[in-house]
């Protein structure tokens, strides 16, 4: 499923490429990265055969001059996302996963770094936060795998889940913390009538992110979204009016905001 958007994979990496700073950078002595040190890594041999402790810092790390971003894409994984298109074609989940893969490819060919999660609730009691793509691990088969995996299932009970991925983000070195959330609807579940207590729940963690310097943006997939997510989110959102073209908008977005 992943593999459909190969040619726009394609596409969108080379002109990520082509957006990319010049001059990069590596940084040695790195416990995860994108290259092994081969002098950090021999020198940990010789201090396993000779009963010394080695060093877990055998890494180098690649990043760019002048560019310094951490993106963790929260994906809404609530029921609502089995829901197939107009079309029959495809169902909002498989539409979102197709898209996270596309702007994971994106953000790898920039240098950037980027995590990704996946959320739902079954009341304040169960909100589940998905681990699919941390910050140290390669845009590799393993997470694209975790990814394919997802379902949806339960509601959205979206404060609770900015707050916890806000936490995990707001502990990066990065100069510029991004946590966009990919979202098919309006905060919910099944404990809560008023579901406006629980929007005003979710501006409120957008405000606090805020004040420990993350920055919250919201893609919505639901057209009457202007209703709710501004109350949210402010201006930081956009609504996409053809949900089809999601694999394309996304990161295209990410490209044209972060530049």
């Amino acid at each position: 499923m992943l593999n459909r958007n190969r040619a726009l994979i394609k596409q969108i990496r080379q002109l990520a490429e082509r957006l990319k700073p010049q001059n990069p950078q590596r940084l040695r002595y790195q416990e995860k990265g994108n290259e092994l040190d081969t002098d950090e890594l021999i020198r940990a041999w010789l201090d396993l055969k000779t009963a010394n402790t080695p060093t877990d810092n055998i890494y180098f790390r690649h990043f760019h001059q002048g560019r310094s971003i951490a993106l963790l894409l929260l994906l809404d994984l609530s029921h609502s996302l089995n829901d197939p298109l107009i079309d029959g074609s495809s169902s909002l989940l498989e539409l979102s996963q197709e898209a996270v893969s596309v702007l994971a490819s994106a953000v790898d060919a920039l240098g950037d770094d980027m995590a990704v999660a996946g959320f739902n609730s079954n009341t304040r009691e169960a909100v589940h936060y998905q681990h699919i793509k941390g910050f140290s691990e390669p845009w590799d088969d393993t997470v694209k795998g975790r990814l394919a995996a997802t379902n949806a299932r339960y509601s959205t009970r979206m404060g609770a889940a900015l707050r916890h991925a806000g936490q995990y983000l707001a502990k990066q070195k990065a100069d510029k913390k991004l946590l966009w959330i990919l979202s098919d609807g309006k905060p919910a579940d099944i404990d809560v009538k008023d579901t406006l207590y629980l929007t005003q729940d979710a501006a409120k963690a957008v405000q606090e992110l805020q004040a420990d310097g993350v920055h919250s943006y919201c893609i919505n997939l639901d057209p009457k979204a202007d209703e709710y997510v501004s109350t949210i989110f402010g201006q930081r959102y956009c609504v996409i009016d053809d949900v089809k073209r999601l694999p394309q908008t996304l990161p295209k977005l990410f490209l044209s905001l972060t530049h």
